[in-house]
Protein backbone atom coordinates (compact mmCIF):
# COMPACT_ATOMS: atom_id res chain seq x y z
CA UNK A 1 0.00 0.00 0.00
CA UNK A 2 1.29 3.43 -0.96
CA UNK A 3 1.48 6.62 1.07
CA UNK A 4 2.53 8.87 -1.82
CA UNK A 5 -0.86 10.46 -2.60
CA UNK A 6 -0.82 13.83 -0.82
CA UNK A 7 -4.28 15.07 -1.79
CA UNK A 8 -6.06 16.59 -4.76
CA UNK A 9 -3.90 18.35 -7.35
CA UNK A 10 -6.65 19.67 -9.66
CA UNK A 11 -9.94 18.94 -11.37
CA UNK A 12 -10.30 19.42 -15.15
CA UNK A 13 -13.61 20.09 -16.89
CA UNK A 14 -15.07 21.27 -20.21
CA UNK A 15 -16.81 24.62 -20.65
CA UNK A 16 -18.46 26.57 -23.48
CA UNK A 17 -17.53 30.22 -23.98
CA UNK A 18 -14.09 30.98 -22.58
CA UNK A 19 -14.91 34.57 -21.66
CA UNK A 20 -17.95 33.57 -19.66
CA UNK A 21 -15.90 30.94 -17.84
CA UNK A 22 -13.21 33.52 -17.04
CA UNK A 23 -15.79 35.91 -15.59
CA UNK A 24 -17.42 33.29 -13.43
CA UNK A 25 -14.30 31.81 -11.85
CA UNK A 26 -12.33 35.03 -11.40
CA UNK A 27 -15.01 37.67 -10.76
CA UNK A 28 -17.71 35.67 -9.01
CA UNK A 29 -15.72 32.91 -7.28
CA UNK A 30 -12.63 35.09 -6.76
CA UNK A 31 -10.04 32.60 -8.01
CA UNK A 32 -6.96 33.71 -9.90
CA UNK A 33 -6.28 32.79 -13.51
CA UNK A 34 -2.78 31.45 -12.94
CA UNK A 35 -2.16 30.10 -16.44
CA UNK A 36 -3.63 30.68 -19.86
CA UNK A 37 -2.32 28.08 -22.25
CA UNK A 38 -3.68 25.56 -24.78
CA UNK A 39 -4.68 21.94 -24.75
CA UNK A 40 -1.30 20.24 -25.13
CA UNK A 41 -2.93 17.36 -27.02
CA UNK A 42 -5.06 19.55 -29.32
CA UNK A 43 -3.81 23.17 -29.39
CA UNK A 44 -6.90 24.51 -31.13
CA UNK A 45 -8.50 25.15 -27.74
CA UNK A 46 -7.49 27.10 -24.66
CA UNK A 47 -6.66 25.56 -21.30
CA UNK A 48 -7.34 27.79 -18.27
CA UNK A 49 -5.98 27.08 -14.78
CA UNK A 50 -7.61 28.82 -11.80
CA UNK A 51 -6.30 28.67 -8.26
CA UNK A 52 -4.84 30.65 -5.42
CA UNK A 53 -2.06 33.24 -5.50
CA UNK A 54 0.47 31.05 -7.33
CA UNK A 55 -1.67 28.04 -8.20
CA UNK A 56 -0.71 25.73 -5.36
CA UNK A 57 -1.72 22.12 -6.01
CA UNK A 58 -4.97 21.51 -4.18
CA UNK A 59 -6.50 24.85 -5.17
CA UNK A 60 -6.75 24.26 -8.92
CA UNK A 61 -9.68 23.81 -11.25
CA UNK A 62 -8.94 23.86 -14.98
CA UNK A 63 -11.08 24.14 -18.11
CA UNK A 64 -10.96 23.41 -21.81
CA UNK A 65 -13.35 25.90 -23.52
CA UNK A 66 -15.31 24.51 -26.48
CA UNK A 67 -17.82 27.13 -27.70
CA UNK A 68 -20.83 25.51 -29.33
CA UNK A 69 -20.03 21.99 -28.11
CA UNK A 70 -22.91 19.81 -26.88
CA UNK A 71 -23.84 19.73 -23.17
CA UNK A 72 -22.60 16.74 -21.24
CA UNK A 73 -24.92 14.05 -19.91
CA UNK A 74 -24.15 12.77 -16.40
CA UNK A 75 -23.70 9.10 -15.56
CA UNK A 76 -21.43 6.65 -13.80
CA UNK A 77 -17.63 6.55 -14.25
CA UNK A 78 -17.15 10.31 -13.88
CA UNK A 79 -16.37 13.14 -11.51
CA UNK A 80 -19.81 14.54 -10.70
CA UNK A 81 -19.16 17.43 -8.28
CA UNK A 82 -16.21 19.58 -7.21
CA UNK A 83 -16.41 20.83 -3.62
CA UNK A 84 -14.59 24.06 -2.74
CA UNK A 85 -13.46 24.84 0.79
CA UNK A 86 -14.16 28.26 2.33
CA UNK A 87 -13.17 29.54 5.80
CA UNK A 88 -15.35 28.82 8.79
CA UNK A 89 -18.01 31.46 9.31
CA UNK A 90 -18.20 32.50 5.66
CA UNK A 91 -21.09 30.39 4.38
CA UNK A 92 -23.63 33.19 4.89
CA UNK A 93 -21.49 35.50 2.76
CA UNK A 94 -21.33 32.91 -0.01
CA UNK A 95 -25.06 32.25 0.11
CA UNK A 96 -25.77 35.94 -0.40
CA UNK A 97 -23.10 36.30 -3.10
CA UNK A 98 -24.33 33.36 -5.15
CA UNK A 99 -27.98 34.35 -4.82
CA UNK A 100 -27.16 37.91 -5.92
CA UNK A 101 -25.57 36.45 -9.05
CA UNK A 102 -28.88 34.78 -9.87
CA UNK A 103 -27.75 31.22 -9.23
CA UNK A 104 -30.02 28.47 -7.97
CA UNK A 105 -28.44 27.48 -4.65
CA UNK A 106 -29.39 24.47 -2.55
CA UNK A 107 -28.20 23.70 0.96
CA UNK A 108 -26.99 20.22 1.78
CA UNK A 109 -25.59 18.74 4.98
CA UNK A 110 -22.76 16.21 4.92
CA UNK A 111 -21.10 14.82 8.05
CA UNK A 112 -22.73 17.53 10.15
CA UNK A 113 -21.52 20.40 7.97
CA UNK A 114 -23.50 22.50 5.53
CA UNK A 115 -22.44 23.32 2.02
CA UNK A 116 -24.06 25.24 -0.82
CA UNK A 117 -24.64 23.40 -4.09
CA UNK A 118 -24.87 25.31 -7.38
CA UNK A 119 -23.83 25.12 -11.03
CA UNK A 120 -21.65 27.36 -13.15
CA UNK A 121 -23.10 28.83 -16.39
CA UNK A 122 -22.24 25.64 -18.30
CA UNK A 123 -23.82 23.30 -15.76
CA UNK A 124 -20.64 22.20 -13.98
CA UNK A 125 -21.71 21.04 -10.52
CA UNK A 126 -19.96 22.78 -7.62
CA UNK A 127 -20.34 23.39 -3.91
CA UNK A 128 -18.76 25.71 -1.35
CA UNK A 129 -18.58 24.58 2.25
CA UNK A 130 -16.76 25.12 5.52
CA UNK A 131 -14.48 22.11 5.46
CA UNK A 132 -13.24 22.51 9.01
CA UNK A 133 -9.70 23.33 7.96
CA UNK A 134 -7.94 25.54 5.46
CA UNK A 135 -6.68 23.44 2.58
CA UNK A 136 -4.24 26.06 1.26
CA UNK A 137 -3.77 29.40 3.02
CA UNK A 138 -2.80 31.65 0.11
CA UNK A 139 -5.68 33.66 -1.32
CA UNK A 140 -5.57 35.20 -4.78
CA UNK A 141 -4.25 38.80 -5.02
CA UNK A 142 -6.81 41.51 -5.76
CA UNK A 143 -9.56 38.94 -5.50
CA UNK A 144 -13.18 39.99 -5.96
CA UNK A 145 -13.84 38.08 -2.72
CA UNK A 146 -12.53 39.71 0.48
CA UNK A 147 -9.88 38.06 2.60
CA UNK A 148 -11.18 35.69 5.23
CA UNK A 149 -14.01 34.56 2.97
CA UNK A 150 -12.13 33.49 -0.15
CA UNK A 151 -12.06 29.95 -1.50
CA UNK A 152 -8.96 28.31 -0.07
CA UNK A 153 -8.84 25.06 -1.99
CA UNK A 154 -10.74 22.00 -3.12
CA UNK A 155 -12.12 20.05 -0.19
CA UNK A 156 -13.38 17.02 -2.12
CA UNK A 157 -14.74 15.56 -5.32
CA UNK A 158 -17.79 13.36 -5.73
CA UNK A 159 -17.59 10.53 -8.23
CA UNK A 160 -20.28 8.12 -9.43
CA UNK A 161 -19.59 4.44 -10.10
CA UNK A 162 -21.80 1.42 -10.71
CA UNK A 163 -20.12 -0.61 -7.94
CA UNK A 164 -18.48 0.87 -4.87
CA UNK A 165 -16.48 -2.13 -3.68
CA UNK A 166 -13.83 -2.31 -6.47
CA UNK A 167 -13.20 1.43 -6.28
CA UNK A 168 -13.09 1.45 -2.49
CA UNK A 169 -10.66 -1.46 -2.35
CA UNK A 170 -8.41 0.20 -4.93
CA UNK A 171 -8.39 3.51 -3.07
CA UNK A 172 -7.47 1.93 0.27
CA UNK A 173 -5.41 -1.12 -0.63
CA UNK A 174 -3.45 0.32 -3.57
CA UNK A 175 -3.40 4.12 -3.24
CA UNK A 176 -3.40 4.32 0.56
CA UNK A 177 -6.57 6.37 1.09
CA UNK A 178 -8.36 6.10 4.44
CA UNK A 179 -11.94 4.82 4.45
CA UNK A 180 -13.85 7.20 6.73
CA UNK A 181 -17.23 5.59 6.07
CA UNK A 182 -20.23 6.12 3.85
CA UNK A 183 -18.28 5.83 0.62
CA UNK A 184 -15.91 8.65 1.65
CA UNK A 185 -12.13 8.25 1.41
CA UNK A 186 -9.46 10.67 2.62
CA UNK A 187 -6.13 11.30 0.90
CA UNK A 188 -2.90 11.93 2.77
CA UNK A 189 -2.71 14.53 5.54
CA UNK A 190 -4.51 17.15 3.47
CA UNK A 191 -7.99 16.18 4.60
CA UNK A 192 -9.07 16.26 0.95
CA UNK A 193 -11.56 13.56 0.08
CA UNK A 194 -13.25 11.58 -2.63
CA UNK A 195 -16.94 10.88 -2.02
CA UNK A 196 -17.95 7.85 -4.07
CA UNK A 197 -21.62 7.32 -4.93
CA UNK A 198 -22.72 3.86 -6.00
CA UNK A 199 -25.47 3.83 -8.64
CA UNK A 200 -25.82 0.40 -10.28
CA UNK A 201 -28.33 1.69 -12.85
CA UNK A 202 -26.40 4.77 -13.97
CA UNK A 203 -25.44 4.70 -17.67
CA UNK A 204 -22.05 5.83 -18.96
CA UNK A 205 -21.77 9.63 -19.15
CA UNK A 206 -21.62 11.58 -22.40
CA UNK A 207 -18.69 14.00 -22.20
CA UNK A 208 -19.58 17.58 -23.08
CA UNK A 209 -19.82 21.14 -21.80
CA UNK A 210 -20.37 21.06 -18.05
CA UNK A 211 -18.66 17.67 -17.64
CA UNK A 212 -15.62 17.12 -15.45
CA UNK A 213 -13.08 15.09 -17.40
CA UNK A 214 -10.84 13.90 -14.55
CA UNK A 215 -9.48 14.45 -11.08
CA UNK A 216 -5.73 14.70 -10.56
CA UNK A 217 -4.06 13.54 -7.33
CA UNK A 218 -0.87 15.09 -5.97
CA UNK A 219 2.47 13.40 -5.51
CA UNK A 220 5.65 15.10 -4.38
CA UNK A 221 7.94 14.31 -7.31
CA UNK A 222 8.75 12.04 -10.24
CA UNK A 223 9.93 9.21 -8.01
CA UNK A 224 6.60 9.18 -6.16
CA UNK A 225 4.69 9.20 -9.44
CA UNK A 226 6.67 6.19 -10.65
CA UNK A 227 5.92 4.33 -7.42
CA UNK A 228 2.23 4.93 -8.07
CA UNK A 229 2.66 3.70 -11.66
CA UNK A 230 4.24 0.47 -10.45
CA UNK A 231 1.50 -0.05 -7.86
CA UNK A 232 -1.42 0.46 -10.27
CA UNK A 233 0.05 -1.29 -13.31
CA UNK A 234 -2.14 -4.30 -14.08
CA UNK A 235 -4.94 -3.07 -11.80
CA UNK A 236 -6.24 -0.23 -13.98
CA UNK A 237 -7.26 0.45 -17.57
CA UNK A 238 -5.52 2.86 -19.95
CA UNK A 239 -2.34 3.56 -17.99
CA UNK A 240 -0.41 6.15 -20.02
CA UNK A 241 3.24 7.03 -20.38
CA UNK A 242 4.38 10.08 -18.45
CA UNK A 243 3.04 13.32 -19.94
CA UNK A 244 5.09 16.49 -19.49
CA UNK A 245 2.56 19.28 -18.87
CA UNK A 246 5.29 21.91 -18.33
CA UNK A 247 3.93 22.79 -14.85
CA UNK A 248 3.78 19.18 -13.63
CA UNK A 249 4.46 15.69 -14.99
CA UNK A 250 1.72 13.12 -14.83
CA UNK A 251 0.20 9.79 -15.77
CA UNK A 252 -3.45 8.93 -16.42
CA UNK A 253 -5.61 5.83 -16.00
CA UNK A 254 -9.15 4.71 -15.22
CA UNK A 255 -9.60 3.37 -11.70
CA UNK A 256 -11.65 0.15 -11.38
CA UNK A 257 -14.93 2.11 -11.32
CA UNK A 258 -14.04 3.81 -14.60
CA UNK A 259 -13.28 7.34 -13.35
CA UNK A 260 -10.24 8.96 -14.96
CA UNK A 261 -7.47 9.62 -12.43
CA UNK A 262 -4.35 11.64 -13.11
CA UNK A 263 -1.30 11.41 -10.86
CA UNK A 264 0.53 14.77 -11.06
CA UNK A 265 3.73 16.02 -9.48
CA UNK A 266 3.67 19.14 -7.30
CA UNK A 267 6.41 20.76 -9.35
CA UNK A 268 7.79 22.56 -11.15
CA UNK A 269 4.71 24.80 -10.77
CA UNK A 270 3.34 27.82 -12.60
CA UNK A 271 6.24 30.21 -11.97
CA UNK A 272 8.53 28.45 -14.45
CA UNK A 273 7.50 30.73 -17.33
CA UNK A 274 5.91 33.80 -15.67
CA UNK A 275 6.63 35.99 -12.67
CA UNK A 276 4.07 35.87 -9.87
CA UNK A 277 2.68 39.30 -10.72
CA UNK A 278 2.20 38.32 -14.37
CA UNK A 279 0.57 34.92 -13.88
CA UNK A 280 -2.25 34.30 -16.34
CA UNK A 281 -1.75 37.48 -18.35
CA UNK A 282 -0.09 36.05 -21.49
CA UNK A 283 -0.78 33.02 -23.64
CA UNK A 284 1.90 30.50 -22.72
CA UNK A 285 2.69 27.69 -25.15
CA UNK A 286 4.73 24.55 -24.60
CA UNK A 287 8.03 24.54 -26.42
CA UNK A 288 6.83 22.14 -29.13
CA UNK A 289 4.17 24.66 -30.23
CA UNK A 290 6.17 27.88 -30.02
CA UNK A 291 7.15 27.83 -33.71
CA UNK A 292 3.42 27.73 -34.56
CA UNK A 293 2.41 30.55 -32.22
CA UNK A 294 0.99 32.88 -34.88
CA UNK A 295 -1.09 30.09 -36.41
CA UNK A 296 -2.35 28.86 -33.02
CA UNK A 297 -3.25 32.35 -31.77
CA UNK A 298 -5.16 33.10 -34.97
CA UNK A 299 -7.23 29.92 -34.64
CA UNK A 300 -8.22 30.39 -30.98
CA UNK A 301 -11.69 31.88 -30.38
CA UNK A 302 -11.93 35.45 -29.02
CA UNK A 303 -12.27 35.88 -25.27
CA UNK A 304 -14.98 38.40 -24.49
CA UNK A 305 -14.88 38.48 -20.71
CA UNK A 306 -18.38 38.73 -19.32
CA UNK A 307 -21.59 36.87 -18.80
CA UNK A 308 -25.00 37.10 -20.40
Amino acid sequence: MLNDILGIHHVTALCGEGGRNLWFYTHLLGLRLVKKTVNFDAPGSYHFYYGDRIGHPGTLITFFPHPGFRPGTPGAREVAVTHFSVPDGSLGYWSERLHRAGLLVERERVAGRERLAFRDPDGTRLTVGEAGRVVIDAEAPESAVPGGRAINGIAAVTTVVNRLQPTGAFLTDTLGFRDVGGGVFEAGASGQRIEVIEDPAAPPPVLGVGSAHHVAWRVADDAARERVRAAVDGRVVGLTPTRDREYFRSIYFREPGGVIFEIATDGPGFLVDEDEAALGTALKLPSQFEARRAQIEAALPPLEVGIR
